[in-house]
């Protein structure tokens, strides 16, 4: 039998065995718990790594990113790029359009070739047209008296020697006939019965199948205007026109406007020209043959360029830039930008014009 104080010793060696035990069990298992922990923590970053390394941190991000933004760039860029190729063709589109033989027809477009032209350098002046006062006659009486009859009416026609009015002279007391001496209309009539016949013309006849252009030319251009000169001349209140020749250069000048007159006769047989008219004339000063030409209305505005509209195969009108050189209201010299023989749109370009920018504004839509 064990002694009471030997078990004593016993139960003490056994509870610091067993109390050894537990404390080495608890510091195993906490450090177990650090280790679990640690590696959770390693791997949880290892885990939140790989998201970034997926999503492209360095490596994947940066080549999505890069094949994504460098698809929608070329994409983008060769849009632009075939857009601007459209863009040239379509501003080439605005350069010509196709229009049919019929619709040439009915919209009275003109086609010529281009060719040699006489081309005028011109002065251009105004003035008003007159009485040919080599025609026309202030009719008087031969002696002073009371008019007994007036015969005949401005606007009538009279010839030679047709009475127009019968005075009754003072001094004899004879009636006598007052006779045109000329042919032609009678402009005024300033004559009444009753009244008295003096110094004043009774009547203003002249014949106006032929009457005066008179041209207001300014005295720096006194040198360049000589007669026999060819002369273009312009009604500026009608539409009339016609061409003559100087016939004399008066030589005195106005004082006030500085001009002096330059006179032209108009043939008028048809009485369309009256006495009073306000023209334009254009005085041609010089005159040169030019190897290449074109009619001065087929000259169109376009971009910014003088252009001609060139007709090609298959229907196609084409706006053709050009340099002009020397001009007149019928013809204009070309010094570059066509050769002789280019069939061009000489009338109603105004036309292919319109149609060139329509064709342009609906290729743009």
């Amino acid at each position: 039998m064990l002694s009471k104080r030997n078990l004593t010793i016993l139960i003490l060696a056994l509870a610091l065995a067993g109390g050894g035990y537990y404390a080495m069990s608890n510091s195993g298992d906490t450090e177990s718990t650090k280790h679990s922990e640690s590696d959770a923590d390693a791997h949880g970053h290892e885990n939140e790594a790989k998201p970034d390394h997926t999503e492209g941190g360095e490596h994947g991000h940066g080549d999505v990113d890069e094949h994504a933004h460098g698809e929608k760039e070329e994409h983008a860029h060769g849009g632009t790029s075939e857009t601007g190729n459209a863009s040239g063709e379509e501003e080439g589109g605005h350069e010509e359009t196709k229009i049919s033989e019929n619709a040439v027809k009915n919209m009275n477009i003109e086609v010529l070739e281009v060719g040699s032209a006489l081309v005028q350098e011109t002065i251009s002046v105004t003035g008003r047209v007159t009485l040919n006062q080599n025609t026309a006659a202030q009719v008087k009486a031969r002696f002073p008296g009371v008019i007994r009859s007036v015969l005949k009416e401005p606007g009538e026609t009279v010839k030679a020697n047709d009475t127009l009015a019968t005075v009754e002279s003072n001094d004899s007391l004879q009636v006598y006939p007052v006779k045109s001496p000329v042919a032609g209309l009678v402009i005024n009539r300033n004559a009444s019965v009753g009244e008295v016949a003096g110094e004043t013309p009774l009547f203003v006849v002249a014949d106006v199948s032929k009457l005066w252009a008179e041209l207001f030319v300014f005295s720096r251009d006194g040198e360049k205007i000589k007669a026999g000169q060819k002369v273009h001349i312009q009604c500026l209140d009608d539409d009339l026109i016609t061409q003559a020749d100087i016939s004399v250069v008066l030589p005195t000048t106005e004082a006030s406007s500085q001009t002096f007159v330059a006179r032209a006769v108009i043939d008028n047989p048809d009485n369309h020209w009256r006495s009073g008219m306000n023209i334009r004339a254009d005085v041609v000063i010089k005159e040169k043959e030019v190897p290449v030409a074109v009619k001065t209305d087929a000259i169109q505005r376009l971009e910014g360029n003088d252009v001609i509209f060139i007709q090609e195969s298959g229907g196609t009108y084409k706006a053709q830039p050009v340099e002009l050189g020397t001009s007149d209201e019928t013809w204009t010299e070309i010094k570059s930008g066509l050769v002789t023989g280019q069939r061009y749109v000489a009338n109603n370009s105004f036309v292919v014009k319109a149609e060139i920018g329509k064709a342009g504004a609906e290729h743009a839509h």
